[in-house]
This record gives structure tokens, C-alpha cells and sequence, in this order.
């Protein structure tokens, strides 16, 4: 007997059809059968289940004689099922990767339940997925299993058959049965929920609920629509039949009025000469099953008034009345916007003819996020090397809890904000300010950049029209003219800067202040990462970074990370983190050994609790090469990325470590040890030597002294490579390789946040790169803008001359790059799409663009 019976009805899906069916046939748990049920479709889809059938034993094809609808194909389904648990899957939807084993694991945890409730996610042609927004109801906190009185919100969830696992021996002893219909899932659903004995939930999206361009049956203007009233009728008959039930009649009237007013008012739905008839039963049935006390809030009691009333003009008339006040609303905020807007303008013109104030800089990253990144570690070390100067942060208001308490949280769009733009002598960013701030003689603008490019950035994606996607590099170029000073962190970066930003500022390359951290943190900062992680003890944790891909809409099939941990055993364990860009984690399997940190707000603190690091093209190589750890490039479509986006070199030839061409690749430089073996550590020493010379945790001090204390000379001198002691991974401290333990001279860490909790009890937070994206995800480095130019001379492009200004180079040798014709590269980390399309809030794009 399978544990699970997957019972799919089909009907006029062929297109979809094959992704449906493999979709379940490929899943990690294999103890199924797939009972596709042919409702005499005309199309290919009959053929395309006797195909399956026929190469796979676990498929049952069964073809009706005629067309019986959706409720009685699944009911041919339910008489062939043999299975443990009954699952119902549409034919045009999919079941996501591993859904299967989720399932089989909650319900063991649970005590095999008579229904599992789960969580699904639309997916749209555009390539969008969005989940459930009521997923908040399927939390897996608390007891479990339960009854339905001890969780009633479930009923909110929309009441549908495929969100649910049902046990076939609950569902057989109470008899459930599809009926015919459009909306044969409501008799089936309520029933079933308010009839079991135990319900567990899983919190995971396990279905891809497929939303088609021109929408689902549903959506269809027929009479057909007029069903909803029988099969309500068909609840309160069952609730009828078991007065145990009786206590749910309140909740059912208030979710079938709810239902008709939403037939009803959805556009297209129903036919116009249909209405008035519509809203006339919605009326009787109103009158036939309604309860005392049943309606709730005061917009659920004026619906239930008016479906009451039955009136179709009446409900036609505050309908409009509604609809007029909403566009009336529009222009008022508009105008009140506009006022406000005009006002603050009014305020920053005044403001600029007040003289400027010597003491005060004002931070901001990545328009508007957290205290981090390269301003983060500026930040903290003004306050340490430059007490004088009094600080300021611009972030949006979800992001001030990141802010230390000395420094002064400003918020975009205020009078403060506009003050603090005017009047601060330091304006210091890794993203442009405001397009409407005016630079005044004697501001001081810090560009600091976040990463190193190895993808094209600024005036090189000129020729690039799928990474530049509209960029207005005039804008751009308008922007670069405002900085005063950029910061780089080797040769590379400085040649790439300084000709793809043409401007007259000064570079000082002086190493990335973001990477400070890792020269400073100790093995007891790794430990404790590590456990605020999870990552058990012992644990080899691999931290799998991929970048974005300026050639798909959509995210990318990435690595299937419960395979690679399967085949590497129960040591490894992944910290899996998605570019910001895609807006959701790289795994829905996320929990045990594959731990999501896509939210995470540091992505320095996740390299230090990490092991070793997976990328593709992301510049996370370049910072985490700091760290002198093992980096694995997983190269699988480089030609494509290239042709794309366009790269100032070929990883593949002149790697920080292990190269890997694919999945099986990667599965075996990790099982044969070749990621942490000497031909690794020698790539790597390569790699270091020439992207990382001056990352020696002394950046943020350098700029500082040059920048606003004038010690442009005497500056502290580059640490060499070989006398480095960046923090040891875990693995190498059990291993008892020496690391020192020094103080956190210049690093964030020593003050308090606006939290009350000492910084360095953050997850090292205050550091470069605890930036987030407008959804949640961490950001600590986009793309950078660049293009190649094999061998024009830096003062080949306007307004390339300028100073640059930095220490002996340690004895690194470019020349020893592979193509010398052209600077060498790297990419800042959770490189986004491009570089200097218009930001949000009228931003200047800089070196990035979300």
C-alpha cells in the first residue's frame, strides 16, 4: 500500500499537462501512486497519460467514456485509491520539488492526522510566484494535531481540495463524495474540516497554483455561476445531518454571504441580464440558513445588509458612490502630496543658503536600508577616529532598529533629511543621493562602492540591452560628477571605477571597510554566529550564494539542496541565501540541514560562520577570498551569463578555488575533497594576491585619517598577505589551526544599537553588508556598473583624469593576469540586475540599480 494516492483529474491541459505529472513522478519520496483520471478530454491529454503509464508502474490511467466534470473525475479517482493519504492535484498545477517527503515528515511528526492543511503559491506566465497571503493561519506553532474549534482561523484560508492531505480511511468512513458543479470544493472542504478529529498544518508552499492569462474557469461569464447556491445548499444539509456540527452555522453564513457578494462584484463573472436573478436568490438563501449574531465588522455587516435586501439597484448605486469617493480620494492625496513636496523643496532652498556645518556627516546605504555596507563601516569608524564629527543615517523607519544609538536615524523625505542633505559638510553613500540634491562648495562626497566588478558595470553596459535596461547613463555620469572621493579595493577595481565613472574625483585605494570585520572578529564570534544560526556543532557549513541573472525574468533553477546534502552526508550542512532580486528564499525545502538566510542582514556574518562558499559569479568571491577560506565557482552558464551581461574576465580560467560545471561536478569536488585540498589553497593565494592586498582591516581608518583628520601621509601601512590573521572558519579552529585575538580597533561593535543590545551581540550587524532589499532580503552588494575596454589608456575618456591616491602596492603583479590586455574583476555580492537605471525616490543610480 503507497502512502500517498495523487489522484489528477485532467481536462483540456495538455500543454501543462507533462510538468503536472512529472512534477509528482519526480519527487524525493517515492512511496506514491499517480491516478490521472481523462474526463473524455478532446484534446492530447489522454495520450499523454497513457505515455506515462507506460513508462512508470507507480501511473494509473483511467479514461471516462464521456465528460463527467471535475467533482466526478476525482470521484473515479477515490474509487482506484489504495494509498494511505489522498491528494488532489489539477491538471495544469504542479506539486514544488520535495513536497512530497514535507508531507510524509509533518504527518509522522503529527501522528498521522485525518487532514493535513499546507500552504501553495500562484504562479504566473510572467514567471511571478506569490504565496498564499494568509499563511500566517498555517503556523506550526502550538499543539498538534488539533481540532478545528482550537485553530477556526483555517477557515480563511481559500477553501479549495488541493491544499490538503486527507486520510482515506477518514474520508471513506464519513462518506465524502465530490458532487457535480462548478464549485464542487466548498461541500467537500467544510465537511472535511469541521468533521476531523485531528488537523495538523505544514508551513510550506507544496503546490504551484498556475494562473492562467486569460484565467480559470471560474472566471467565465456563464450562468454556471448560479452552482454556489446548491452547494451551499449541500453544507447546510450536512451540518443538518450531524447536529454535533451545529455550532459552525454562524461561521458558514457569514463565509457563504461572503461568497456571493464575491461572485457577484468580480467583473466578468456573471451575465449582466443574470444579475438582478443572482442577487435575488443570494437573498432567499440569506433568509433561509441566517443565524443571530452571525455578521462581524462594519463592512461585513453593510454587505450582509444588502445582500439581504436583495435590491440589485440599490447594491448597483453604493457600489458607484463607493468607486466615485475612491476616485475622488486619488487627486486629494495627490494634491496633498504635491503640497508637502513643494513645502520640503521651499525648506532645502533655505537651507542651502545656511552655512554649511564642519561637524556633521550624514551615512546612507543602498537607498535608504539598514546601517551597513561600506557607510556602515565609515560610520563607526568617524565616530572612532573622528569624535568630533556628529553622525547621521538616512534609512525608511523598518530599518532604524539597525541604527547605533550616537548616531542620529533621519528618515528620507523629512525636513531633517533635507536639513541634514544641505548642511552636513560629509555626505558619504554606496549608491547616489537624491538626484535633487545640490552639491554646495565644500561638501565633501564619499562614493564607496560595495564589491568588486567582475560583471560589466556604468558606460560599459552601453552595449549590453538586457543587463542596461533603460539606464540613463547621462544620469549616471551627472551623479559621478557629485563625488568628491571613491573607494576601491585593489588595481582591478580602480582601473574599472575610473573608467566607466569618468569623472574628476580622487580614488582611494585603501581595500573595502566592509571586510575590516574579518581581520578583527574572533573564534568566539564564529561560535556564536554559528549557533544563532543553527549550524550544529561539528558541522561543515557551506554558505551558497548565487547572483542574478540579467537574462531571465525569473529565478533560475537553482541547485536541488537536498540531493548535494544526501550525497555528501549528514556533516554538511547549507546556508542557502538568494539575490534580493527574486524576492523569495532559493528553497522551499528550507529547515534541517538547508538553512534559508535570504533575510539574514549581514552578509559578513554569514562568511564568518560559514566553512567554505559556493558561488557562481556573485563579487562574495572577492570578499570572502579576505577570509583565506576554500570558494567553489559553480560555472554551469557561464556563455550565457557573458553573452548577457559581459565580464571583465574568465572565472573559469583564473578561479579563487574548486571549479564546477554542474551539479554531479559539485557534488564530487566536495565528496573527493578537492574544495579544501592544496590545488584549491593555491588558486586561492593567487586569487588573493591580486583582489585582495589591502583588505588588512585597517580601510575604514585609512579613509578617515586622509578623508577628514588630512593625514594623507603617514597613513598605517598595508599588513602583507602572509602576516594576516583573518578569523579562522570553525572546522579550521577544531583543527587547531592559530588565529589571534585582537581587539576591534575602528569596528563596529563597541556601542549599543537603538535595540538596547550591544552591537556586538548583533550578528556583527553594524558591519558592511547588513543592508536589506525593499522585500526583507539582504543586499550587501549589487551589481557594479562597468565595461570592459581592452587597453584604451585611463586617460582615454573624458574626464578620466585624476588623482589617485594609495600605499606601495605589496608586490602584486597585474601583469601575471590572464588577457593583460584588459583590468582583471570581480562583482560585488548579491550582484543585481544592472547599474544606474533611476532609483526609487529619485535617487541617482549608481553602481547598482534594484
Amino acid at each position: 500500500m503507497p502512502r500517498f494516492s495523487v489522484i489528477v483529474p485532467v481536462y483540456k491541459v495538455q500543454a501543462y499537462l507533462h510538468e503536472c505529472l512529472e512534477s509528482v513522478l519526480e519527487q524525493s519520496c517515492p512511496d506514491l501512486e499517480l491516478i490521472a483520471v481523462d474526463d473524455c478530454s478532446p484534446d492530447a491529454c489522454g495520450a499523454v497519460i497513457d505515455e506515462f503509464a507506460a513508462r512508470d508502474s507507480r501511473v494509473l490511467a483511467v479514461h471516462l467514456p464521456e465528460n463527467v466534470g471535475l467533482g466526478r473525475a476525482r470521484n473515479a479517482g477515490l474509487d482506484r485509491a489504495t494509498g494511505d493519504y489522498l491528494i488532489f492535484l489539477d491538471g495544469d498545477d504542479t506539486l514544488t520539488p520535495d513536497a512530497l517527503r514535507a508531507i510524509a515528515g509533518r504527518l509522522e511528526e503529527t501522528g498521522d492526522p485525518d487532514v493535513l492543511v499546507y500552504d501553495y503559491a500562484r504562479t504566473y506566465w510572467s514567471g511571478e510566484t506569490v504565496r498564499n497571503q494568509a499563511a500566517a493561519q498555517l503556523t506550526e506553532e502550538g499543539p498538534a494535531p488539533f481540532r478545528l474549534d482550537e485553530r477556526p482561523g483555517l477557515l480563511r484560508l481559500l477553501m479549495v481540495v488541493w491544499n490538503k492531505a486527507y486520510r482515506r480511511e477518514f474520508v471513506e468512513r464519513a462518506g465524502f463524495r465530490f458532487p457535480p458543479g462548478y464549485y464542487e470544493d466548498t461541500p467537500w472542504t467544510y465537511p472535511a474540516l469541521m468533521s476531523a478529529e485531528t488537523i495538523a498544518t505544514l508551513d510550506r508552499v507544496c503546490v504551484h497554483y498556475r494562473q492562467r492569462r486569460h484565467g480559470s474557469i471560474l472566471g467565465t461569464s456563464s450562468r454556471q455561476h448560479f452552482d454556489v447556491f446548491e452547494q451551499y445548499d449541500r453544507v447546510f444539509a450536512h451540518v443538518a445531518a450531524h447536529p454535533e456540527l451545529d455550532r459552525w452555522r454562524p461561521v458558514l453564513f457569514r463565509r457563504m454571504i461572503d461568497h456571493f457578494a464575491t461572485v457577484f462584484v468580480k467583473r466578468g463573472r456573471l451575465p449582466r441580464a443574470a444579475r438582478a436573478e443572482f442577487l435575488r436568490k443570494a437573498r432567499a438563501h440569506y433568509r433561509r440558513y441566517r443565524v443571530p449574531g452571525a455578521p462581524g465588522g462594519p463592512r461585513t455587516r453593510l454587505r450582509h445588509v444588502l445582500v439581504g435586501l436583495g435590491t440589485h439597484r440599490t447594491y448597483r448605486l453604493l457600489s458607484f458612490l463607493s468607486r466615485v469617493r475612491k476616485r475622488a480620494v486619488r487627486p486629494a492625496a495627490g494634491l496633498r502630496r504635491a503640497v508637502r513636496g513643494a513645502a520640503l523643496q521651499c525648506h532645502y532652498r533655505v537651507q542651502l543658503r545656511l552655512p554649511l556645518r564642519a561637524d556633521r556627516a550624514v551615512f546612507s546605504s543602498y537607498w535608504g536600508r539598514g546601517h551597513g555596507c561600506n557607510p556602515g563601516a565609515l560610520e563607526s569608524a568617524f565616530r572612532s577616529f573622528a569624535p568630533h564629527i556628529r553622525t547621521a543615517w538616512i534609512a525608511h523607519a523598518e530599518h532604524h532598529h539597525t541604527i547605533p544609538d550616537r548616531t542620529r536615524p533621519l528618515r528620507p523625505g523629512t525636513a531633517a533629511y533635507w536639513t541634514a542633505l544641505a548642511r552636513s559638510k560629509y555626505l558619504v553613500n554606496n549608491v547616489n543621493f537624491d538626484r535633487r540634491l545640490v552639491k554646495r562648495p565644500g561638501q565633501v562626497m564619499i562614493q564607496t562602492q560595495h564589491g568588486t566588478p567582475l560583471k560589466r558595470m556604468g558606460l560599459d553596459l552601453q552595449d549590453r540591452p538586457a543587463a542596461a535596461r533603460g539606464t540613463d547613463f547621462a544620469e549616471l555620469l551627472r551623479g559621478a560628477d557629485t563625488w568628491d572621493y571613491c573607494l576601491s579595493g585593489n588595481r582591478h577595481s580602480t582601473l574599472v571605477w575610473e573608467r566607466v565613472f569618468p569623472s574628476s574625483y580622487t580614488t582611494l585605494e585603501y581595500g573595502l571597510p566592509r571586510n575590516d570585520v574579518f581581520q578583527h572578529a574572533t573564534p568566539a564570534d564564529v561560535d556564536r554566529l554559528r549557533a544563532s544560526l543553527g549550524i550544529p556543532a561539528g558541522a561543515v557549513a557551506v554558505l551558497y550564494a548565487p547572483t542574478y541573472r540579467d537574462y531571465r525574468r525569473s529565478r533560475p533553477r537553482t541547485l536541488d539542496l537536498e540531493r548535494v546534502l544526501r550525497e555528501l552526508g549528514p556533516r554538511f550542512v547549507v546556508l542557502a541565501r538568494a539575490h534580493h532580486a527574486y524576492g523569495a528564499p532559493l528553497t522551499e525545502t528550507a529547515g534541517g540541514r538547508v538553512i534559508d538566510v535570504s533575510g539574514h542582514p549581514s552578509v559578513e556574518s554569514l562568511c564568518l560562520a560559514s566553512d567554505a562558499l559556493v558561488t557562481d559569479y556573485s563579487s562574495l568571491m572577492f570578499d570572502y577570498a579576505v577570509l583565506d577560506r576554500p570558494v567553489v565557482v559553480l560555472a554551469d552558464d557561464w556563455e550565457a551569463y557573458e553573452a548577457a551581461r559581459g565580464t571583465y574576465f574568465d572565472v573559469r580560467a583564473f578561479p579563487p578555488g574548486a571549479l564546477a560545471r554542474g551539479e554531479d561536478e559539485l557534488i564530487d569536488v566536495f565528496a573527493t575533497g578537492r574544495w579544501r585540498g592544496p590545488e584549491s589553497a593555491r588558486l586561492r593565494a593567487a586569487f588573493r594576491e591580486r583582489f585582495c592586498p589591502y583588505d588588512d582591516g585597517r580601510a575604514a581608518e585609512r579613509v578617515v585619517r586622509h578623508v577628514v583628520l588630512g593625514e594623507s601621509a603617514g597613513l598605517p601601512p598595508f599588513v602583507p598577505l602572509a602576516e594576516r590573521r583573518p578569523a579562522p572558519s570553525a572546522e579550521a579552529a577544531l583543527a587547531g589551526v592559530p588565529a589571534i585575538d585582537r581587539p576591534l580597533v575602528g569596528v563596529p561593535g563597541t556601542e549599543r544599537s537603538r535595540t538596547g543590545v550591544p552591537e556586538s551581540s548583533r550578528p556583527l550587524g553594524s558591519v558592511p553588508g547588513a543592508e536589506r532589499s525593499p522585500t526583507g532580503v539582504p543586499d550587501s552588494g549589487r551589481p557594479l556598473v562597468g565595461v570592459p575596454d581592452s587597453g584604451r589608456p585611463l586617460g582615454g575618456v573624458p574626464g578620466a583624469e585624476r588623482t589617485l591616491v594609495s600605499v606601495p602596492d605589496p608586490g602584486q603583479s597585474l601583469g601575471s593576469v590572464p588577457d593583460p590586455g584588459r583590468p582583471l574583476a570581480s562583482v560585488p555580492e548579491s550582484d543585481p540586475p544592472l547599474g544606474g537605471v533611476p532609483a526609487p525616490g529619485g535617487a541617482v543610480p549608481s553602481t547598482e540599480t534594484l
